[in-house]
């Protein structure tokens, strides 16, 4: 029995011990296929004044196809071949990205998308890796095998990395010209098991290195509890063994439930943040959500009211939170583009100095953002507290509702630069588009008698960007750039919920006619020229301001490049009823 108790101790103990280690980590998300992002977030010694002590790398370029793969067979990458040049060229970049890091005194772990394999490999040895569907599958003995030779020339040719960030269900190959690969995940619980054994023996336990294993993946190991506790339940806790995972049950939206993974199991947890919402702007416009993040948004205790946890206070002392990631940069697909990243520093600095001290209140770190960039007059102070905190209410009014019933679905009628409509017509299939959502929604809101109401809600939502353009005029800081793109980037907000409003009220002004039969002609045809009116505005803001961000575009999102998106979206609905009328457009897109 005493022997049995010194077990339990010290795999107690050892667990313990893994819980003193509190991460701070940062990760720029650079768009795939796109150019790396210029943003000072990508200097670890920018990093590491900013109190993190690890970022987590991801230019899409992944160490594991820094490799050569010569021990398994040098025919994979030939000497003298344009596709071993490439992975000498990518391996010489991850040295240098780790070596920086380690200069500036931080820790560096590479964002690694599995399953990735040069395609000459998957060519040479397809029958005995792939299976009856030709995905490369865990259940084959060689997969395995080969992962292990992977991860043993990875260490080999990166021996100072200090660990994995692993990513399964989406696979982007946008950077890597000579890969292939596909969602390991093909059994479930037991696909995950499986996986994160061979992590947790090849590099945690064998090298001493890092496993961030993502919970991030389809079937339900990010949002299930059931589903996670039936994977993690398997897998004994390891000191080098951290499961990420989001704050939100799914991706980063408002109206979205706390993640009801958090705080349950067994092993050490770190929570993922984005600080520069890629459903939301992408920093164009003020969108402060840290005090939601760490206090819980409004919406939990209104329109989506939380049985469990609803913030990052309510589990900070769990003894499986051992940090957070802040997403300082990137996630998403293309724009807005922005020139000035002062929405997403104050989003960073809150969530990572809030993780590096617990006990501290959200608004005093807010305070002492204040205290760092100058921000010291009184009414400038309350009037950027003020305007913050508005940017989080207008944001969740123009996207979502903050009075009504808005479906999980419905929230990606508009992402990233895109704009959705109620057209469904001739839409692409199997390319995840991003309209036919407002349709749904329009139909709900009728069928209950709320459609008015939801655009009144979108119409007095204007109201409050104009209180945040106003608050913006009021604040003094000594920093010129940041302080006039505080002023132009509310102006932005304005603008753009103004588009949303009154697209909004267009389509439903023709929605009700569609269903009845009347239509309301003069307010239709007023409502379209306010419609124009707004997107000519919106462009001239750009055209006089070079630190304006890109602009939105009224089209659906849909996941195929360049454009990512089709003809359908705001604008083709708002075309449908001018036509109706007879209006030519004085719009501008550009």
């Amino acid at each position: 029995m005493r022997k049995i108790i010194l077990a339990c101790c010290c795999i107690w103990g050892s667990f313990v011990v893994a819980q003193k280690q509190v991460y701070i980590l940062d990760m720029v998300h650079n768009n795939p296929g796109e150019p790396l992002t210029v943003t000072a977030f990508n200097n670890p010694a920018y990093l590491k004044e900013k109190g993190y002590n690890g970022q987590v790398m991801n230019d899409f370029t992944f160490a594991h196809a820094a490799i050569t793969f010569d021990k398994l067979n040098p025919q994979i990458f030939p000497q003298g071949s344009k596709e071993r040049a490439w992975v000498m060229a990518a391996a010489d970049r991850v040295r240098k990205n780790i070596k920086a890091a380690h200069d500036a005194g931080i820790k560096v772990y590479y964002f690694t998308d599995l399953i990735v394999l040069p395609k000459k490999l998957v060519e040479l040895y397809h029958d005995q890796i792939c299976d009856a569907k030709g995905k490369i599958s865990l259940e084959r003995p060689k997969t395995i095998e080969i992962h292990k030779i992977m991860l043993d020339e990875l260490f080999e040719t990166f021996p100072d990395l200090d660990g994995l960030v692993i990513r399964t269900g989406e696979t982007y190959l946008n950077n890597v010209p000579y890969h292939t690969g596909n969602n390991p995940i093909t059994n479930g619980v037991a696909s995950h098991v499986k996986l994160i054994n061979l992590l947790r023996e090849e590099v945690c336990e064998k090298r001493n290195k890092a496993i961030f294993y993502r919970t991030w993946s389809f079937g339900g190991m990010h949002d299930s509890a059931a589903y996670y506790l039936a994977v993690t339940n398997q897998i004994e806790p390891h000191k080098n063994l951290v499961f990420s995972i989001k704050h939100t049950k799914g991706d980063y939206h408002r109206t979205y439930d706390f993640n009801p993974t958090l705080g349950i199991g067994k092993h050490a947890q770190i929570v993922e943040v984005e600080c520069q919402r890629e459903y939301e702007g992408k920093g164009a416009y003020p969108n402060y959500v840290m005090d939601g993040v760490i206090n819980g948004f409004e919406e939990y205790n209104t329109i989506k009211p939380q049985t469990g946890n609803k913030c990052l206070n309510d589990i900070k002392n769990n003894p499986n939170f051992t940090g957070v990631w802040s997403w300082s940069r990137g996630g998403g697909w293309v724009g807005p583009y922005i020139s000035n990243e002062f929405w997403c520093k104050l989003n960073a600095y809150v969530i990572s100095k809030w993780g590096a001290d617990k006990n501290r209140t959200e608004e005093s770190i807010f305070n002492s953002f204040m205290d760092e960039n100058g921000i010291v007059q009184s009414d400038s102070r309350k009037a950027f507290r003020q305007l913050c905190l508005l940017s989080a209410k207008a944001v969740l009014r123009g996207h979502e509702s903050g009075k009504y019933h808005f479906e999980k679905d419905w929230v990606w009628w508009m992402r990233d630069e895109f704009l959705g409509g109620i057209d469904t017509a001739n839409l692409p299939q199997k390319m995840f588009p991003s309209e036919g959502f407002l349709q749904q929604a329009f139909d709900w809101y009728y069928k209950n008698g709320l459609l008015d109401k939801v655009i009144e809600e979108k119409q007095e939502n204007v109201g409050t960007w104009k209180q945040i353009v106003a608050l913006s005029a009021k604040i003094e800081m000594p920093n010129k750039a940041d302080k006039d793109y505080m002023k132009v980037s509310s102006k932005y907000g304005l603008l753009l919920h103004a588009i949303i409003a009154d697209g909004w009220k267009v389509m439903a002004l023709g929605y009700k006619g569609d269903k009845t039969g009347i239509y309301d002609k003069a307010k239709l045809a007023a409502t379209i020229k306010k419609y124009d009116e707004d997107w000519k505005v919106y462009n001239k803001l750009k055209a006089e301001n070079p630190a304006c961000a890109s602009l939105y575009k009224p089209f659906s999102f849909i996941n195929v490049a360049p454009t990512y998106h089709g003809e359908q979206g705001m604008a083709q609905s708002v075309d449908k009823y001018r036509a109706m009328l007879g209006i030519g457009s004085e719009r501008e897109i550009k």
